[in-house]
C-alpha cells in the first residue's frame, strides 16, 4: 500500500536524473583543416599525439657532449620545473571543478551557553524571569546543486582541457629546452672552428710580421711591407678576441639552459666536425601530431567551446539540495538521546528574472573567446607547416651553398699557394700574398658558420615536427 505515496517521489527523482543527462550549449566537432593544409601533407583529423614519447631525439648526433647537456637541462632547467608546477595547478584546479559532482557535507559540532534577558518587552504585561541556557549541538549539514542544464559538466570539461592544455605547455617548453641547448651547442662548435682558423690565422700572420720586420731592418724592403704584415696580425687578433667574445656568450647561454651559474660552467673546445643527419624522405603529416603547440591551442578550444554551455546555464532555474541532521540538546547527557534527534531536509529553486543583459554578455563574451581561439588553432597549424618547409628549404639549399663553399674554399687556397711562390719569386707584392690569404681565412670561417647553420637547421626541422624520428615508417616529404 506504500506504492502509490512513493510514485509521486519516483517520478521526481527519474525527472531530476533526466535533467541532470541534459548539456546545454555546443559540443566540441573538430575544426576542418582542409582548407589550410597543403594537398601533398594529406592531413587527416586525428586526436593530439604531444604526450607521446619523443625519445632523446638529439642521440642521432652521436654526440657525447651534446648528451650530456641535454641531460643536465632536462634535470635542473628553471622553466621546465615552473611549466611542471603549472601543470599540476591545472590538475588541481580541474579537482576542484570536479568536486561540485558530490554534495558538500560539513560536521560542525558546537556548545553554546546564554542567559536571557529578564526585562524582555513583550507586548502582554507579565514579566518573564531570566534565565541561563545550555545548547549541545551535533549537526551534520549537507547541501548538493542539481547540475540539471550542464554547468557543472561544461565547467568540469572546460577545466580538464585546461589541464591537457597545461601539459601540453609543458611538452612544449621540454621540446623548446633540448632544441635551444642543441642549437646553442652546435653555434658554440662552429665557433670553435672559427677559433681553429682565427688561430692559426694569427700564428701565420705573426711570423710573417716578424721576418718582414727584421728585413726591413735589414734594409731589404720598404717599411710598408712591415706596416702591411702588423695591421693584418692586429686585425686577426682582434677577430680572434670578438669570437670569443661570442663563444663566452653562447656557453653562458648554455649554462642558463642547464639551470647552472654562468661562472662556474665549462665547455671545452671541440671544433665542429662531420655533417648533419641526413632528412628520411617522405615524414609523414602525422608527425606534427605530436606538435604540443597544436595540441595546446586545440585543447584550449576545447575550454572555450565548454565555457559557452556554462555560460547558457546561467539562463535557466538553479536548484539546490540542502539538509540538516543531528542532535540538539540541552544537556549534553541526553545529547545523543532518541528525543534529541533532529533534520530537514528541502530544495531551493533560483529562477534569474532581471541582471540587466549580463547572462547575455557573458554568453557573447564566451562565443566570442570560442571563436579567438578558433583562430588561434588556425594559425598555429598554418605556422606548423611553415617551419618545417622553412626547415626543408634550410636544409636542401644550405647543402648546395656547402658545396659551393667548399669550392671556393679549395680555390682561395689555391690563389694563396701562388701568391706566395710569386712573392717569393719577387714579382708580386706582400699586399697581393696578403689579400690572398684574408681571403681564405673568410672563406674558412664562412665554411665553419655554415657547417653550424646546417646542425641548426636539422635541430630546428627536428622541433618543427614535434621530435624526432625513430624508425623507417617514419618518413618526410621531399
Amino acid at each position: 500500500m506504500l506504492i502509490k505515496p512513493l510514485r509521486p517521489f519516483a517520478c521526481s527523482c527519474v525527472i531530476l536524473i533526466w535533467l541532470s543527462s541534459c548539456a546545454v550549449g555546443p559540443d566540441y566537432q573538430k575544426p576542418d583543416l582542409t582548407s589550410l593544409v597543403p594537398a601533398d601533407w594529406h592531413w587527416k583529423i586525428v586526436d593530439p599525439k604531444d604526450a607521446s614519447s619523443k625519445g632523446a631525439w638529439w642521440k642521432i648526433f652521436n654526440d657525447p657532449h651534446l648528451d650530456e647537456l641535454e641531460t643536465l637541462a632536462v634535470a635542473n632547467n628553471e622553466n621546465l620545473r615552473a611549466a611542471m608546477a603549472r601543470v599540476d595547478q591545472a590538475r588541481a584546479a580541474a579537482r576542484l571543478s570536479r568536486s561540485q559532482f558530490f554534495p558538500e557535507l560539513s560536521l560542525d559540532p558546537g556548545v553554546r551557553r546564554e542567559r536571557t534577558s529578564g526585562d524582555l518587552p513583550t507586548p502582554i504585561p507579565f514579566h518573564v524571569p531570566s534565565a541561563h541556557l545550555n545548547t549541545f549541538s551535533v549537526p551534520l549539514d549537507l547541501s548538493y546543486e542539481v547540475d540539471l542544464w550542464g554547468r557543472v559538466r561544461r565547467s568540469f570539461e572546460s577545466s580538464r582541457a585546461q589541464a591537457h592544455a597545461s601539459v601540453a605547455d609543458y611538452q612544449n617548453v621540454l621540446l623548446t629546452l633540448t632544441a635551444d641547448v642543441a642549437v646553442n651547442y652546435f653555434l658554440a662548435r662552429s665557433l670553435d672552428l672559427e677559433i681553429t682558423a682565427l688561430r692559426r690565422a694569427v700564428e701565420l700572420r705573426n711570423e710573417s710580421a716578424h721576418i718582414l720586420t727584421e728585413r726591413f731592418l735589414a734594409g731589404t724592403i720598404p717599411e710598408i711591407a712591415s706596416a702591411q704584415a702588423k695591421t693584418e696580425l692586429a686585425t686577426a687578433k682582434a677577430e680572434l678576441v670578438d669570437v670569443i667574445r661570442q663563444r663566452a656568450e653562447i656557453v653562458h647561454a648554455l649554462a642558463l639552459l642547464c639551470g647552472k651559474a654562468a661562472s662556474v660552467f665549462e665547455l671545452p673546445e671541440a671544433p665542429l666536425a662531420g655533417l648533419p643527419v641526413t632528412v628520411p624522405v617522405g615524414l609523414p603529416s602525422a608527425l606534427l601530431e605530436r606538435r604540443p603547440d597544436i595540441a595546446r591551442a586545440e585543447r584550449n578550444l576545447i575550454s572555450k567551446n565548454a565555457q559557452i554551455g556554462s555560460a547558457k546555464a546561467a539562463y535557466f532555474p538553479a536548484l539546490r539540495l540542502t539538509g540538516q541532521a543531528g542532535y540538539l540538546s540541552a544537556e549534553a547527557g541526553s545529547l545523543f538521546a532518541t528525543d534529541s534527534r533532529v533534520w530537514s531536509i528541502g530544495p531551493a529553486v533560483s529562477l534569474p528574472l532581471f541582471n540587466a543583459g549580463r547572462t547575455t554578455a557573458e554568453v557573447r563574451q564566451a562565443e566570442a573567446s570560442d571563436r579567438e581561439a578558433l583562430a588561434d588553432y588556425r594559425q598555429t597549424v598554418l605556422t606548423a607547416f611553415k617551419e618545417v618547409e622553412d626547415s626543408l628549404v634550410q636544409i636542401v639549399l644550405r647543402a648546395e651553398e656547402a658545396a659551393a663553399q667548399k669550392d671556393a674554399l679549395l680555390a682561395a687556397r689555391r690563389v694563396s699557394v701562388l701568391g706566395k711562390a710569386r712573392y717569393d719569386a719577387g714579382v708580386a707584392s706582400y699586399l697581393e700574398w696578403i689579400d690572398a690569404e684574408r681571403g681564405v681565412l673568410q672563406h674558412e670561417r664562412a665554411t665553419a658558420q655554415l657547417l653550424g647553420q646546417r646542425f641548426v637547421a636539422s635541430v630546428r626541422l627536428i622541433k618543427a615536427l614535434g621530435g624526432g624520428w625513430d624508425s623507417a615508417a617514419d618518413r618526410v616529404k621531399p
